[in-house]
């Protein structure tokens, strides 16, 4: 994949003193093995300093790592580190609007608690400790208070593709359900000085929030009940800050993502349409009037892209988008319902909750954390349009694959997905191919560097140096294309999108020394559902993997914990048309499986339980079909202990190496 960068113009302006957090100058020297990774990134509001969560790869840990960086330069301005916790993580950033104040969230799982300490001139100063889980910090627009969501007490850390937790005794007891609120601490009380105030309502679950511009209240999405089902029928609302009043804004039939108020405190914006996750952004970007009594408008009506971040700059809207394999900046008039693009390249892009760039607050400079499947990640900055490295951390790390993006047409859609393999390919000789089918299904598989160490994309490195290339196909349902691409799949699951995957499996082949008579199959979630889908409507594939997947769409609505996210894909519920769920069941054509296929799922998976998987496995043991099943110990649909996620890779590796 080459890549081209738009060069710098103008050196930005420095702004205001750097502040310290600590007096270090930067890192220790660390493993030159190491890769260096960002996260949480968050610009200061005069567009000059930019912080980030960094970690070194193989280096000691002892705790999460803040650093200060000069937007212009990327030179290293100040560190914090809670070296006391090695296990605590930091979840959550933000500068004050005066910009000499950090807000953080960090979390000890060990201890249960969350902690929000503000960080400035050296100092860290602790504001609160919860007994249970926190995230997303706000500052107040006057700087004076502190907003963050708490679960007092939780049972599970927030979000679906946790670990569920054990469902003993009576269920389905509202005292049992976590409820995720609004709470404000004041910055004036000194270290512990001031208890937080949980302002929302008691019974409703918030998802996301922001202040509104005067200060006095919230804009939210938020839902009644089970925090991990209910996000698919949330609503639009306000929140008083002071009596925690809760009004309805609007309550469209699509999911929403990323409320946020215009400056003028009239509308308020989002981003609306069919989402299969909660987290997973995607859709066109639509306004509501603040005050209510208004249908909410799509203002990037038709858009062949899918916007997955926003953010207020005046009377337009800066958004980050996905268009095909290209990540990008987009700039929208919401009045003139008018989009330009303002910045794109084929990299994957990371940044905060608010999507996947950062601005200064008057709109003119971006930062960002890009990748792609050759080069490791690096922070990108600049003056939009242009934006460029500030970092070289990781400019020593060599590509270890080769990548490239592969478009083709099927049914009157265009498609698009990366095929990834060896740098250097033999003469004369063909390839084993693994099809590797993303979760979502509204979702997409973006570029992502394969390193050399344990860090991201371990997989496909390991696969590739077997000698494998690896197919990622973005069939219709997924991101990247535009709202009606997502929605293309609706009431068709392994109907299209499938066929869209065979015809990129075909596109693949004609494009690199791959041999069609050695594919492999695997996929995770949704992918996990198409992989056993896949090994019981063809025979082309010798060897698959089914991770978290579904057997039987009848059995599961009533054994997952989300089963709300199925009737906008399906148009009803299981007991009112039992017929379209069947008709998707990969159980239902069980006889015709041949493939050796490996099982795995996490013991406590919320979002695909373990008996989808061992309904599987029970029917291909039944018919002779080689099979395994591994169910991991304490894990939810997400699977996170290293030691589990390395026994994984290697059982997968094996299976396919055995077959193909």
């Amino acid at each position: 994949m080459t890549l081209d960068t738009p060069k710098h113009g103008k050196t930005l302006a420095r702004g205001a003193a750097l502040i310290t957090l600590l007096a270090a100058a930067g890192f220790a020297s660390a493993d030159p093995a190491g890769i260096r990774t960002y996260r949480t990134l968050t610009m200061a509001p005069g567009g000059d300093r930019i912080a980030a969560v960094e970690a070194v790869e193989g280096e000691a840990k002892t705790g999460p790592r803040v650093v200060v960086r000069d937007t212009a330069t990327g030179k290293v301005a100040s560190t914090w580190q809670k070296a006391d916790c090695a296990q605590c993580k930091l979840e959550s950033l933000a500068w004050s609007p005066d910009q000499k104040t950090l807000a953080a969230i960090v979390t000890d799982p060990k201890a249960g608690t969350a902690a929000v300490m503000l960080l400035r001139d050296g100092r860290t100063t602790l504001l609160i400790t919860v007994k249970g889980v926190a995230g997303t910090v706000r500052w107040s627009p006057d700087g004076r208070q502190v907003a963050f969501l708490a679960t007092v007490g939780a049972k599970k850390l927030a979000g679906a593709v946790e670990a569920g937790a054990r469902r003993i005794g009576e269920i389905g007891l509202a005292q049992e359900e976590d409820e995720q609120r609004i709470a404000i601490v004041p910055v004036s009380g000194g270290a512990g000085g001031g208890d937080y105030r949980l302002v929302s309502p008691g019974d409703t679950y918030i998802y996301e929030y922001d202040w509104t511009p005067d200060g006095k209240g919230f804009v939210v999405t938020s839902a009644k009940g089970n925090g991990d089902n209910n996000w698919w029928i949330a609503t639009l609302g306000h929140v008083d800050a002071v009596s925690g009043r809760l009004r309805v804004i609007a309550a469209p039939k699509m999911q929403m993502n990323m409320p946020h108020v215009s400056p003028d405190g009239r509308t308020v914006a989002f981003i609306g349409g069919l989402m299969s996750d909660f987290g997973s952004v995607g859709g066109d970007v639509y306004t509501v009037p603040l005050e209510g009594g208004g249908e909410p408008v799509d203002v990037t009506p038709d858009y062949k892209a899918t916007f997955n971040g926003i953010a207020w700059r005046g009377k337009e809207l800066l958004a980050s988008v996905l268009a095909g394999s290209d990540a990008g900046i987009a700039a929208i008039d919401p009045d003139a319902r008018a989009t330009r693009m303002l910045w794109q390249a084929p990299v994957g892009v990371s940044a905060g909750r608010d999507g996947r760039f950062v601005f200064s607050a008057d709109g003119r400079v971006a930062a960002s954390v890009t990748e792609d499947f050759e080069h490791a990640p690096r922070i990108v900055a600049g003056r939009l349009p242009e934006l460029v490295p500030i970092t070289r951390d990781n400019d020593g790390f060599a590509p270890q694959v080769a990548a490239r993006s592969v478009g083709w047409t099927n049914e009157g859609f265009s498609v698009q997905g990366w095929l990834v393999g060896p740098r250097n390919v033999d003469a004369g000789k063909t390839y084993p191919m693994i099809v590797q089918v993303h979760g979502g299904p509204a979702s997409a598989v973006s570029p992502r560097y394969v390193s050399g160490g344990d860090s991201g994309n371990a997989l496909v490195r390991d696969l590739v140096k077997e000698g494998y290339f690896v197919f990622m196909p973005n069939p219709r349902g997924s991101y990247g294309q535009g709202a009606a691409f997502t929605r293309a799949n609706m009431r068709d699951f392994g109907g299209g999108d499938w066929r869209d995957i065979l015809a990129g499996v075909d596109a693949a082949i004609a494009r690199a020394p791959i041999d069609g008579n050695r594919l492999g199959l695997m996929g995770h979630s949704y992918g996990g559902f198409m992989t056993m889908w896949g090994v019981t409507h063809s025979q082309r594939f010798k060897a698959a993997v089914a991770g978290a997947g579904i057997a039987n769409w009848i059995s599961y609505y009533g054994q997952n914990g989300i089963d709300q996210w199925m009737v906008p894909y399906f148009g009803a519920t299981m007991y009112d048309d039992p017929a379209i769920y069947r008709a998707a069941s990969p159980i239902e054509s069980i006889k015709a499986a041949r493939t050796p296929t490996l099982i795995y799922v996490g013991e406590r998976d919320v979002e695909c339980p373990p008996a989808q998987s061992f309904e599987f496995w029970h029917a291909l043991r039944a018919l002779g079909v080689p099979t395994t099943l591994l169910v991991y110990d304490g894990e939810g649909h997400a699977f996170r202990k290293p030691e589990n996620q390395r026994d994984l890779r290697a059982r997968e590796i094996a299976w396919f190496n055995k077959y193909l």
